[in-house]
Order: C-alpha cells, then structure tokens, then sequence
C-alpha cells in the first residue's frame, strides 16, 4: 500500500518537483529554487516500497462564494504520479490524505486546476466554473457611446511589486476569486522572469497608489507587420477600470489583435462594442474544480435566493462525515433528519455550489436522484448566481 509523508527537506521538495515534472510530459525546469515554492506543511510524498513516486502540493488561500463571504480555501496543485507506479492507488491516497488534513485544519472547500477531465471526480470534485479564450480583432473594435472612458493609464515601472500590491488593494470579490499567496506570486514570477521571449508588460489604471486595476500582456504571435497581444492576467472589477485598460489594448501600435486567455463565460466585453463581430470565442475551458470538503460549513457560508426549501441528501464516501441530509432554504443551511427530496454525491453538489451549473442540467446527466419532481426547479432558483463563477487565478 503506498504510504503519505509531509516533505519537508530541501533535498525531498527537489525530488518531489522532479517527480511532478516527470509525471506532467513536458513541464520545463524550474529556474530557480524550487524549495520557495511549496507551501511548508503542504507538499505531499507518495512512497512505494520507501521509494518517493507520487507528489501533491497546496496553497492555503480563501475563496469569495454566492453572498460574498470569503472562506479558508485549499488550492490544490503540482499533483503527480511516476508513469511506472500509476493505477496502483498512489494518487488515491494522496488525495484522500490531502482532503482529510484538509477537515482537520478547518478548509470547507478545496479546488485545483485539471490536467486531465477523468481523474478528479473520484475524489469528490465537480466542475463548477469555466472559462472562455476569446480574440478581439483590435482596430475593429469601436466602444459604444455610453461606455466609460476611465481614468488615467501608465506602464509600471516596478511591475510585478505593483501587481502584488493592487490584487491586494482590489481584494477581488467576484464568485470564485481566490486570495494570491507569497509562494505563488514567486512562482509565476519566477516563470516569467525566466522567459527571455515573453517580454511582459503591466499597464495600471488609477493615480499612483490608488489604483483599482491592472492588465499583464506579452507579444504573441506576428502576421504581415502586426502583432497578436496576448493578455494572461486582467483584474478590473471595476467597470471604467476596465474599459480604460481594454480601450488601451485595443489602440496600441502594431497591434492587429488581443487575446484574452481566461475571460469569464459571461463577460460583458461583447456588449461594450458597436459591432459584436470583432470578438470570437477561441475556445472554452473548464477552469474551477471544487471539491466540498466540509459540506455543512459550506453549505451554510453562501447566501441562496427565492423563498423556497429544499432537503438534499448527499454522498460521500472519501469524506463519510460530509453524507447525510441538509436543509436548504433562505434563511441558510443545516443538517437534518428529514427525507431527501434530491440525492447527489458530493462531486456534483460542489459543481453546482457557486451557482455556476444548474441542477437540471445535472439531473439530466443522471448526477441527481429526484425523489420529488418539484424539488429541482426549487434547488435551481436557491442555488442560482449573479454572474458565471470565474476564479482568474492559475495554479
């Protein structure tokens, strides 16, 4: 049986990055010290017959959930397993350890980044945002009269010191938006620093000290003396931040078109155009997979919507203390006694947690036990979002 050690030697963080890079074909070295980037406590081994095969990392961080609260949030990443020990419940237990230290510390809810669609549900997790890659052809697209023109715009000078500090100051607060630790602001760095091709730039927005957003760019691709800009980190939670800094990607020399990586699928960038037909959706993502860790917590931390109830028995067999059944109405969330009107496992109740994936979209894929028919238009109106979860923040 594999066994589950916390590394915590440079010489095991070394070995355990090594065994992740082999694990993930083709992720580059890293260029710099790989012992800064593991979170101390929450890098994970996965030892066969004493032999270090396996590796899981995490950040601790918060997540913004429906209603605005911001709860302790396991960011889960860096997960591997040698090609030669795979299928023998090496990751399996990793996960298991990692969701149970997870409990013990307080975390309701964990969420990680793919690299495979098939693997994650196992273990609990759903898919509960996506995102969406879109191009904007850049001198065809013409703002509509009543858009805000915005305030001021400058390059930084310091630029990755002033990334840090603005995402402090605009606190995100969108569904999904997670907190940016230490260890990742140097990882991204770092990766960044170490690309001699990538030549990135930080434009702000607002007066020095207050600025309330910013857009991180590189060069992209070149086509007949123009340059595709592609734009890989953009945080403007406020709108005339936001059409300031678009109206200056858009007007930049050179420039034949913009290239968002990670927009939400709802973002109103379409709406703020006089012709829709510059802007095309390059492709769609999933982006949030989010794992309940402490269901009744969770269930409790968000706001719901209507005035309707509903009791949802929920399966967990990772985390047998999350199964039961819980009350669901405006008033909140709790554990109760009485019958179930749906059922659902754990994996599919997190997909649906930030309002981002409707629960008769899950009934229909056979993921919902409807023992009363009107209970799903009820949990479709308690659960239902403002806006499409979107986290922006890879890890």
């Amino acid at each position: 049986m594999p066994q589950v050690r916390v590394l915590e030697t440079p010489d095991d963080l070394v070995r355990a990055f090594e065994v992740f890079r082999t694990a993930l074909i083709g992720i580059p070295p890293f260029p710099g010290d790989v012992t800064t980037i593991g979170e101390p406590g929450r890098v994970l081994g996965g030892f066969v017959d004493d032999e270090l095969v396996g590796t899981a990392s995490a950040y601790g961080t918060t997540v913004v959930v429906p209603g605005g609260a911001r709860l302790p949030h396991l960011a889960v990443t860096r997960v591997g397993v040698l090609p030669t020990h795979t299928r023998r419940g090496v990751a399996r237990a990793l996960m298991n350890y990692q969701l149970a230290d997870a409990r013990q510390r307080g975390v309701p809810i964990a969420t990680l980044r793919a690299a495979e669609g098939g693997i994650y549900e196992r273990y609990g997790y759903g898919i509960a945002g996506w995102i969406q890659c879109v191009e904007v052809a850049a001198r065809k697209a013409r703002f509509r009269p009543g858009v805000p023109t915005g305030g001021r715009v400058r390059l930084s000078s310091d630029p990755w010191a002033d990334q840090r500090r603005v995402y402090a100051q605009v606190d995100p607060g969108w569904v999904g938006a997670m907190s940016r630790t230490e260890e990742w602001w140097t990882t991204r760095q770092v990766r960044s620093d170490d690309d001699k091709e990538e030549h990135a730039v930080v434009v702000l927005h607002g007066e020095p000290g207050a600025e309330d957003g910013y857009v991180r760019y590189h060069a992209g691709e070149w086509r007949d003396d123009e340059c595709t800009v592609i734009v890989d980190d953009f945080v403007a939670p406020d709108p005339a931040a936001r059409a300031a800094l678009l109206r200056y990607l858009f007007t930049i020399d050179l420039v034949g078109a913009v290239r968002f990586e990670a927009l939400p699928l709802d973002d109103p960038i379409r709406e703020l155009l006089v012709d829709v037909r510059p802007v095309s959706t390059v492709r769609v993502e999933d982006e949030i997979w989010l794992r309940l860790v402490d269901v009744p917590e969770a269930l409790a931390a968000r706001t719901y919507r209507g005035s309707g109830e509903v009791v949802v028995g929920v399966l967990d067999p990772v985390l047998p203390e999350n199964a039961g059944a819980y009350w669901i109405g405006a008033a909140g969330a709790k554990p109760t006694s009485a019958a179930p009107q749906l059922t659902v496992d754990v994996s599919a109740l997190g997909a649906a947690y930030l309002g981002g994936v409707r629960w008769r979209d899950l009934a229909a894929a056979g993921r919902v036990e409807v023992h009363d028919a009107a209970a799903l238009a009820v949990a479709e109106t308690l659960f239902a979002g403002d806006a499409a979860p979107f986290c922006g923040t890879f890890f």
